[in-house]
């Protein structure tokens, strides 16, 4: 009698065991604490549904190829496109069935299989020296232009923000003559590629060069930043390309784990970080703009002025990803 007592015991703490499993989720993320905490918060608060979060720059889908189908993640966050294309080249995701989601989200920031979903956008802007260029009114290609010869700075052209940046002049005007243009633009520059976006605004103002690419969030960051903020007060930020096909937008976004073991609440969440609220707490924090159309930027961002965003759909970086990557070998940009 007591064995069957303890088995029945045993049985309902194994019952218990999966109940809570089912009321808690684990999302894998590139994106900081800072960010994400109060919105995954809210969620919990809403829905009764726990949230574990692990926080990583780097390696998280090697770790998930590790862990295998005994992976513990459900929702894998991701601050750049180019690490949604490593889960899903590495089939580390799930396709997502979602009417809610693919009505808060327009479909050039969704891919056309469900396997992946934007939640911001960043646009790729150049910044001028308010001193010595003033405001511009440029496309990328102007970059390659002579007379902006030994006046550029920007990161690593392998950057993922870069070579997505590559991959949209290959989408739009093919390898042969984006390869012409990354070799104007490796020639007018002021020094190495190095550093990061911000670090590229302070050589303007240092007077190392004029220019510098960059997304536009860290000019909200700088701002907010008191060591930082003459760097932002040196620069005008600059959208590219108004008058034609509009500037080139990267974006952040989420994936559905293969291997979640709570697909339906890791749904929920999914659409909950498509909603207004959501998108808008993504907006206030980091100066991103949302990719939810009903939802508006912060009123910094918005200080910055209306802009035309390029329209290609963000899938298209992913096929021209590798060709990116070529043409920077070949012209050798980093060296």
């Amino acid at each position: 009698m007591k064995l069957l007592k303890s088995i029945a015991i045993l049985g309902l703490a194994s019952v218990a065991g999966v109940v809570n499993a089912a009321e808690s989720l684990t999302v894998y993320s590139y994106r900081q604490a800072f960010l994400i905490d109060p919105i995954l918060e809210k969620f919990t608060q809403d829905t009764g549904i726990k949230v574990d979060v692990v926080f990583s720059k780097k390696g998280i889908a090697e770790r998930i190829q590790r862990e295998g189908q005994l992976s513990p993640a459900d929702v894998v966050l991701t601050s750049d496109f180019s690490r949604l294309m490593e889960l899903v080249e590495k089939d580390l995701v799930a396709p997502v069935s979602s009417d809610v989601i693919n009505g808060n989200i327009p479909s050039q920031f969704r891919a056309p299989d469900n396997t992946w979903y934007a939640l911001t956008q960043r646009v790729r802007n150049v910044y001028s020296s308010r001193d010595r260029l003033g405001k511009l009114d440029i496309n990328y290609e102007d970059l390659a232009a002579p007379k902006y010869k030994g006046k550029i700075c920007t990161r690593s052209g392998k950057h993922p923000y870069n070579a997505a940046l590559v991959a949209s002049m290959i989408a739009h005007h093919g390898e042969a003559e984006a390869k012409t243009w990354l070799q104007g633009v490796k020639d007018n520059l002021a020094r190495k590629p190095q550093g990061n976006d911000r670090a590229q605004v302070k050589a303007v103002k240092e007077g190392l060069c004029d220019i510098a690419i960059g997304n536009s969030y860290y000019l909200g960051k700088m701002l907010a930043d008191p060591k930082q903020v003459s760097w932002a007060e040196s620069v005008f930020l600059n959208f590219p390309n108004q008058a034609n096909r509009g500037s080139h937008v990267n974006v952040s976004g989420m994936v559905l784990a293969k291997h979640s073991k709570n697909k339906d609440n890791a749904i929920k969440l999914m659409e909950f970080l498509t909603s207004n609220v959501a998108q808008q707490a993504y907006a206030e924090v980091n100066y991103e703009y949302p990719v939810n159309p009903s939802v508006k930027p912060s009123k910094l961002v918005a200080s910055w002025g209306e802009f035309k965003a390029d329209a290609l759909p963000i899938h298209k970086l992913a096929e021209n990803h590798q060709a990116a990557i070529k043409l920077l070998d070949e012209v050798k940009f980093d060296l």
